[in-house]
């Protein structure tokens, strides 16, 4: 037989892809479809989605492409962008990834498959990690209290501005205040936020903000020109008028200069990205934001505490505001429900292998490279803006400023040039004395040599006073054991590793979370994001240095335009409830460009997510909530009447498509039918994205805008709660809205034309480096594969609904008694006879080797059950098989042969702390507790901790690296 008789078609190669994407065989397909009653994944389609919405052409996304061939096609349009040595500066550094985190953490998908530890037992890992994060950052910048991150830097300094407002006694001021040396990039966004709550903003020379009524204000420290002033005294004359003072800084200086915690400063926030994250043309960054113990249940974002387990062992958890905006809604401190872990735990783990020592030789040889440029360039005859620095330079230039610029970039070097009269310079970790040479030449010429040795031995003599000695740091930092234990790469790795062990992440088992799509992020998606051709690029670079970018931003825009049925998109959305954020903006902005600014309220139905009423109040909108009907639909009555009621002053509507209840509505059109007769738009929120890719569109549908989870829908992974990404879409009519850059003009926001509308992300493109996983699934996936991972997520969610609706009351159904991509499972009458609650069945979860599906969301007392394309159905059976095994548990509750608290369930999760204890005295068997079906035994994962005492964590709040005796107390 000739090997030709094996080969494979130029198609079916195109489509392997596909095939390995998408979870379950053909084979597998159709005993599924059997099982539930379909012909085919297209009679599926018919029976589930109403037929007025569906799609009457395919995408025009175009064929799948095999992973080798789509590598090799990014790989010639990364070859476009031209990768320079940067010396911007703004916040944007090039740093030294170590390669033991690089490969073991960013590379790991142990680590960046990972969800948010909602399920704190079985992600102690990465809530270690947290920790330390917050850790470094309470002692670099001498503050009580840290978050475990947020977006960017300057989304940071405009959550700063909100705590400000809410605890700043100056109750009825409405300034804030903005020294003129932040980044320019910072008050942008902070200018959009100020718009959207209705605060003035005055920029100012930072002494003179006391001189205003204002409620808070940020200062930079250094400035953005690089000068570190004295801001003690500002700091006390704006808190003697009972303002707030927030202070953005440079982490890594803050290992020299003295923190801005011990100058009394309020809030302390700025960018963890030079601790070993690369720029990546704008982010993932991780934000840090630190504050005051009093002000704790006003801070934004997440913290971890910790608490204590069942056997009273330290345990770590997310503590007092967790997912506070779904608890809260439009009275939530912020919209914002994510957070930067994966490039927080970078960054942490960065300060764990250098410690301080390793952290102040770092900080030390870029202060010393400043310097010596520094007595170089005045020595040539140059002036320098400020006598104090600590990285940055500002030189100012005249009539050569054009000349100086061309001779860098010959050199390959950018510098800072957006200042007239001035140029920046700013040394970062991977600075060279080839690249200090560089740099001067650029400045004195190509012939002239700038004697390094000479100038450091002049400033080894004489010392150095570019850092004021009363600005010099004195304190000590990173004291904790954990700074000071893994600095050889031996015992760095084992550390890593000891803390990937204790999480479970997508490379051990399924993740069926509803409304979170946690599917394959598969291998050839993620290996561009460490190409150095997207990974070293400065945001703020010339545009012309980023031809790739623009080409896969542009590709990527098109594709996302086709699948949404949109007319216009912005990438700047760095997470999804920002994008709802830029979305409401775009709305706003579009009524009052025609007169009807007074529009403000914003319809959303009671089974919303959390964050939409959160984003409402963010831009200043009034919430009315819509009511459900019995079986989990918008009602059309109580929306039309309360549309009618609100005509006047409607602004929009915000809707989730396939509901939150997780149905298709037949009635969508017409939902989107009554807002726009009463003058509002409609936003259709993106969660569920991923039951709608090729088979309708929220373009198609008639809806005006929405964001779109990069982080879901299209594979850009959780990273054990971030980084994201929540690009909004657009019809025409909203396109000429959409933000832009101050920066950084965004020429194609609407029609071509750059306008002046404020930034809501610190970057143009948002989050760049991580688009290129979007991109390469698409392109790898095709418009056919695309279309069949949406039939298979419907197959996968309507197969494990059938098979449990015998256990379990299955809560809402669509058409044809069929769910669309995930299904809720209703544990409260189980709750009723048992006491069994849904926290019980989730930990007991964990036994079993899973993640809990979605807990209490929309509905309390429910599982919401998202199984996603990518699960195979193997691995569908044994979560079938877990949740049926559960069920048979329960009913020993119920029957009395277990009692309400003796009993696998309720003492559920088991360690193995528990199976090898001496005293074990329950009335169930250790094998069952830990083994509790045979297939657990191929694959187990023992959670590290028992259940978690969340009110004890929240009543004794300590969200600081705990002595390690605590850990030894046992």
């Amino acid at each position: 037989m000739s090997l030709s008789h094996f080969s494979l078609s130029e198609l079916e190669q195109k489509q392997d892809f596909v095939r390995r994407h998408i979870g379950p065989s053909e084979a597998e397909m159709a005993e599924m479809l059997a099982s539930i009653g379909a012909e085919s994944l297209d009679d599926l389609m018919q029976q589930t989605v109403p037929e007025g919405i569906r799609l009457p052409q395919p995408l025009k996304v175009g064929e799948a492409q095999t992973e080798a061939d789509a590598l090799a096609y990014l790989k010639t349009v990364a070859s476009k962008n031209k990768v320079m040595r940067s010396f911007i500066g703004m916040g944007y550094y090039d740093t030294l990834t170590p390669n033991v985190i690089k490969r073991n953490v960013l590379e790991n998908p142990g680590w960046y498959t990972a969800y948010t530890p909602y399920q704190p037992e079985i992600a102690q890992g990465r809530l270690e990690a947290l920790l330390n994060f917050q850790q470094a950052t309470i002692d670099l910048t001498g503050m009580e209290l840290a978050s475990a991150s947020l977006l960017d830097e300057a989304t940071a300094a405009a959550e700063a501005m909100g705590l400000a407002k809410r605890v700043s006694k100056n109750r009825n001021a409405n300034i804030f205040f903005v020294a003129d040396d932040v980044h320019p990039q910072t008050l942008d966004v902070v200018q959009t936020r100020a718009d959207m709550f209705g605060f003035d903003i005055v920029v100012g020379k930072a002494q003179d903000a006391s001189q205003h009524d204002v409620f808070g204000a940020l200062l930079q420290y250094p400035g953005t020109s690089g000068a570190v002033n004295d801001i003690a005294d500002i700091i006390a004359a704006v808190q003697a008028n009972k303002g707030i003072v927030a202070v953005a800084s440079d982490l890594l200086s803050l290992i020299l200069l003295k923190p801005p915690g011990e100058m009394g400063a309020d809030v302390v926030l700025g960018s963890a990205q030079r601790f070993g994250v690369p720029m990546g043309y704008g982010g993932p960054h991780a934000a840090f934001f630190a504050t005051r113990d009093s002000y704790k249940r006003s801070l934004p974002g997440r913290i971890i505490g910790v608490s204590k387990d069942t056997r009273g062992k330290p345990a770590l958890r997310m503590a007092l505001q967790t997912r506070e905006q779904h608890i809260r809604r439009e009275k939530a401190n912020s919209n914002i429900c994510t957070a930067q872990v994966l490039l927080a735990n970078m960054a942490s783990f960065y300060a764990v292998y250098h410690g301080p020592q390793g952290l102040k030789t770092i900080a030390s040889r870029i202060h010393r490279f400043a310097d010596i440029l520094a007595a170089g360039l005045v020595k040539a005859g140059f002036e320098l803006a400020n006598n104090t620095w600590f990285d940055t330079l500002t030189v100012n230039v005249s009539s050569n400023k054009q000349q100086i610029i061309d001779a860098a970039l010959a050199n390959n070097l950018n510098l800072r040039t957006d200042v007239d009269g001035s140029l920046g310079i700013s040394i970062d970790e991977t600075t060279s004395r080839d690249d200090l040479q560089a740099v001067y030449q650029a400045f004195v010429g190509a012939n002239v040599e700038l004697d390094i040795n000479a100038f450091d031995k002049v400033i080894t003599d004489n010392g150095s006073d570019s850092i004021p000695e009363k600005l010099a740091r004195t304190s000590d930092f990173l004291t904790h054991p954990v700074f000071n234990s893994y600095h050889s790469e031996t015992e760095m790795l084992r550390y890593i590793k000891s803390l990937e062990d204790k999480d479970l992440a997508l490379n051990h088992s399924m993740i069926s979370l509803g409304s979170c799509t946690m599917k394959l992020n598969a291998t050839a998606e993620m290996i561009p994001v460490t190409w150095p051709e997207f990974g070293q690029l400065h945001p703020f670079s010339p545009i012309e240095q980023a031809q790739g970018y623009k080409q896969m931003l542009d590709e990527l825009s098109e594709w996302l335009i086709d699948i949404t049925g949109y007319d216009a998109l912005s990438m700047q959305p760095n997470s999804g409830a920002q994008g709802e954020y830029a979305g409401l903006i775009t709305i706003k902005k579009y009524h009052e460009s025609r007169g009807e600014g007074h529009r403000n309220i914003c319809l959303i139905p009671s089974s919303a997510h959390g964050t939409n009423p959160a984003s409402a109040q963010m831009v200043s909108m009034k919430v009315v909530v819509v009511n459900c009907d019995k079986d989990g639909n918008v009602d059309l009555v109580d929306l039309r009447t309360k549309a009618a009621e609100v005509a006047d002053n409607l602004s929009c509507a915000m809707i989730t498509y396939p509901s939150t209840h997780g149905v298709y509505e037949e009635t969508v059109r017409e939902m989107c039918d009554i807002v726009h007769e009463f003058g509002g738009q409609v936003y259709m929120d993106g969660a569920n994205m991923n039951a709608q890719v090729g088979v309708t569109s929220p373009g198609y549908i008639g809806s005006d805008v929405s964001h779109l989870n990069l982080h879901k829908t299209f594979c850009i992974p959780h990273g054990g709660g971030g980084p994201g990404m929540g690009p909004i879409g657009v019809k025409a009519h909203l396109a000429p809205f959409l933000p832009n850059h101050k920066i950084i003009g965004i020429e194609n926001a609407g029609d071509g034309e750059v306008r002046e509308h404020g930034a809501v992300s610190a970057a143009p493109w948002g989050s760049a480096s991580i688009l290129p996983i979007s991109y390469m699934y698409i392109k790898m996936m095709g418009s056919a594969g695309l279309k069949k991972a949406t039939e298979v997520a419907m197959l996968n969610a309507n197969y494990v609904a059938e098979k449990l609706t015998s256990y379990y009351p299955v809560l809402y159904r669509g058409r044809n008694n069929r769910v669309a991509h995930e299904c809720i499972i209703d544990l409260r009458p189980l709750k009723e006879s048992s006491g069994i609650t849904e926290v019980d069945v989730a930990k007991r979860l964990n036994d079993y080797g899973f993640h809990a599906p979605t807990m209490s969301f929309p509905v309390a007392g429910t599982l919401m059950i998202e199984p996603t394309e990518s699960e195979a159905k193997a691995e569908l059976d044994r979560f079938i098989e877990a949740m049926v095994n559960i069920r048979l548990e329960i009913a020993k509750v119920e029957s009395g042969e277990w009692s309400a608290t003796d009993n696998p369930l309720h003492n559920a999760p088991h360690t193995l702390e528990d199976i090898c204890d001496n005293n074990w005295d329950r009335s169930y068997d250790r094998k069952l507790a830990a083994y509790p079906v045979a297939s657990v035994a191929k694959n187990k994962f023992w959670p590290t901790v028992n259940r978690i005492d969340d009110v004890f964590g929240d009543r004794n709040l300590m969200c600081s690296c705990p002595d390690l005796d605590s850990y030894r107390e046992d």
